[in-house]
């Protein structure tokens, strides 16, 4: 092997932040998930995609700790194996986790929740103790901005908009500086406005961290994916640019609803 060709697969191999290999769930007799594979990538933002029940979200659970796999390894550039820890030190281990619905503090507002989130080593009562009453750090300052709730910040959670919810958890997210971030369903009940602005906000994320997002919304996932995976039956099906992604039968036939004949016909048009 040449040194430069040695040196290309080396950079290759480093540039991977997360590596789930043969993952396999089984709820019960049912098995949700059958041998996956799923490598993430510095900057990726890289979107799940596929059928309800395709097992996207038990993906990102394996991934995070929630759900325990019966097979299979997650693991990090430092070869940490993901699959041996707890959620906690998962955490710890940089993988930050959002679910579909926001999970803040609604009678706290803004600030007080990027302060919890800021504060994760020490009890809510001494973190909001501690800065309630005193100036936001640089940190949380950038991260306001990010999620453009700057002029938010003494707001009541509860009263913001969902989208300013989505954008809230994201920025607490943020400030436990995590390497990956797994995102379900993130524009899920935005308006057409919020759900623009989410995107633009997961591609400034993506020059910092990776980020994996499952979506439904596929215009959303057009608009805004670098990479995608499509899972059908717990499986992997199709994996590339949303270009490649539409293009393959295979997936317009289980996921878009397109049959085989009907996408040739459509590919001679």
């Amino acid at each position: 092997m040449s040194k430069s060709l040695g040196k290309n697969l080396k950079s290759t191999e480093e540039s991977a932040v997360l590596v789930a290999e043969d993952i396999t769930v089984a709820f019960g007799g049912f098995v949700a998930v059958k041998g996956m594979n799923l490598k993430l990538h510095e900057h990726d933002l890289h979107f799940l995609i596929g059928p309800n029940g395709a097992g996207k979200t038990t993906m990102l659970d394996v991934i995070c700790g929630k759900t325990k796999p019966m097979s299979g390894s997650v693991k990090m550039a430092d070869g940490t194996e993901l699959t041996r820890l707890k959620e906690h030190q998962i955490v710890r281990k940089g993988v930050g986790r959002k679910f579909q619905a926001p999970s803040i503090f609604a009678g706290l507002t803004v600030q007080e929740n990027l302060t919890l989130a800021a504060e994760t080593r020490r009890s809510p009562l001494q973190a909001i103790g501690i800065r309630r009453y005193g100036k936001m750090s640089a940190a949380m300052e950038h991260v306001t901005l990010q999620i453009g709730l700057q002029d938010r910040v003494d707001a009541r959670a509860g009263a913001l908009s969902h989208g300013e919810k989505q954008w809230l958890e994201i920025g607490m997210l943020l400030l436990q500086e995590p390497r990956v971030l797994l995102l379900d369903e993130p524009a899920a009940g935005m308006t057409d406005e919020e759900t623009h602005k989410t995107g633009r906000l997961l591609q400034e994320i993506a020059r910092e961290r990776s980020v994996v997002v499952v979506e439904h919304d596929m215009e959303f996932v057009r608009e805004f994916a670098a990479k995608v995976t499509v899972m059908h039956e717990g499986k992997l099906l199709k994996e590339g640019t949303m270009a490649e992604v539409q293009a393959d039968p295979k997936v317009a036939e289980v996921y878009l609803g397109k049959r085989r004949d009907d996408h040739a016909v459509a590919a001679t048009n």
